[in-house]
């Protein structure tokens, strides 16, 4: 019988990462949904993908930009679940100074200067609340609990997901993780069968691209590897 799989995606990883090669928008997260199950012959029942929202005045740009991009996906039926982006309190920002400076070897004379300016130097404005959490407990609600499906199908790098995996395949499930090259943990790779998705997949999956050559299997495409294995 056919394996029915959810494809779960960690879409702030995915933008952050995917830029790197084009812009995320133009990229079909379906097309490349379905590479992956045709490569392993899985019946694709759905795709969830989960973000956090900027705030509007930490630039419009980037912030319609990345409304665009989660538009972008509902287009293409994919259900997203979305969170806002919450600030970081004082307290947790100078925790955060102290931690990083203590964690440096610097001289009586040097540290003051870090110290003076390492948060004009330093992104840590803002974090996620609760969106690696909330990916991680529906794909084991959708897998396990509800029994809706037999593979979890994650797209990201993040290594805060093995421990969802490994829980997942203990009840008996699959799991495999599929991500580009940047940003891709060794612990998540390791922990299950994975995709490194390159840049020439990524052409093939533009919303608008015109393939000539019918993808059958998607191994064209894609090339799986197994726990342990070892990246050309």
């Amino acid at each position: 019988m056919t394996k029915k799989a959810i494809v779960f995606v960690d879409a702030n990883n995915w933008y952050h990462n995917v830029k790197k090669f084009f812009r995320p928008g133009e990229i079909s997260i379906k097309k490349i949904s379905d590479l992956l199950c045709n490569a392993l012959g899985f019946n694709l029942i759905g795709i969830r993908g989960y973000a956090s929202i900027p705030d509007i005045r930490d630039g419009e740009e980037i912030y319609y930009e990345h409304m665009r991009f989660l538009s972008d996906l509902r287009k293409e039926g994919i259900k997203v679940i979305t969170r806002k982006l919450q600030k970081i309190s004082n307290k947790e920002i100078m925790d955060k100074k102290k931690e990083v400076i203590g964690s440096l070897d610097l001289c009586i004379k040097c540290k003051p200067i870090i110290e003076a300016t390492f948060l004009d130097l330093t992104d840590i404005s803002r974090k996620e609340k609760g969106i690696d959490v909330w990916i991680a407990i529906d794909m084991v609600r959708k897998s396990v609990v509800e029994a809706g499906c037999d593979v979890c199908i994650l797209i990201s790098g993040d290594t805060d997901f093995v421990p969802a995996v490994k829980l997942i395949k203990k009840a008996g499930k699959d799991v495999l993780s599929a991500f580009v090259p940047f940003g891709y943990s060794n612990e998540l790779r390791n922990s299950t069968a994975y995709f490194i998705i390159r840049k020439e997949t990524l052409i093939k999956c533009f919303r608008d691209y015109k393939n000539k050559k019918k993808i059958k299997s998607g191994q064209d495409y894609l090339t799986k590897r197994n726990a342990n294995d070892k990246d050309d």
